[in-house]
């Protein structure tokens, strides 16, 4: 749409707190899941006991709390991917990389609701009735499943292809490319065999956050010349 009144070559550029917001998405996602994965048990015998325990139920109070957060940060962390890599990325990766990403938040949203449901369905000042302890076991199941069997795999997809598109345009260092790769095998294969192992996910974000934010630094310190950070990134690609 033609614009009236302003300056033509001016064009928006990504906000420099834009790299902050994958360390934060990437430690709000941990304490999250962390607080998920101590709240909900993982065997269905013990139902009435986690409807009994306080301490559980505020586990997940505090990770529904945080979740919404996580993804819109999350949100704000792919953004800040993008400009990074800039225009030169492939479509093909390029598409499974907004894909994967944009799933992976719609599925921590629907866990974050069906983890909500369990609090629902339940009352720690009666005793559970056969009706609670059946949504309440569906619950749990749903919440386990979309965590450790689908967010973890589109997670996993969205970490491939950022590898690859960071790799191939050698914008990222070595040992960062061995570590996506190495953290989508985690989440394809030993997530649900390996407690835990989904929290790989959110360090992955933190080391690919930490070193966006320090290129995007230097580059404006320098005075933000054109494809710095792409030099930067193949000498430090080269030389590790």
């Amino acid at each position: 749409m033609p614009t009236t009144g302003g300056d033509p070559t001016r064009v928006l550029q990504t906000p420099r707190i834009a790299a902050v917001a994958g360390i934060v998405s990437g430690l709000l996602l941990g304490i999250a899941i962390l607080l998920v994965r101590l709240a909900v048990p993982e065997h269905a015998e013990d139902a009435v006991d986690w409807i009994r325990a306080t301490s559980q139920r505020d586990f997940l109070r505090t990770a529904l709390a945080l979740l919404p957060f996580a993804g819109i940060f999350f949100l704000w962390f792919m953004g800040a991917v993008r400009d990074y890599v800039g225009a030169g990325e492939d479509r093909f990766f390029a598409t499974l990389f907004l894909g994967s990403g944009l799933l992976f938040v719609a599925m921590l949203f629907v866990l974050a609701a069906a983890a909500g449901s369990l609090l629902a369905v339940t009352d720690v000042s009666s005793s559970p009735s056969a009706g609670q302890l059946a949504l309440w076991q569906y619950g749990r199941h749903l919440v386990l499943a979309l965590l450790t069997s689908y967010s973890t795999r589109m997670a996993a997809v969205f970490v491939v292809s950022t590898t690859t598109i960071g790799h191939r345009l050698g914008i990222f260092p070595r040992w960062l490319v061995w570590l996506g790769y190495l953290v989508a095998l985690a989440l394809l294969f030993a997530v649900g065999t390996t407690s835990h192992c989904e929290l790989v996910f959110p360090f992955w974000m933190l080391a690919v956050s930490s070193h966006v934010f320090v290129v995007t630094l230097r580059r404006h310190r320098s005075g933000g010349r054109a494809g710095q950070g792409s030099r930067e990134g193949r000498t430090g690609g080269a030389g590790r």
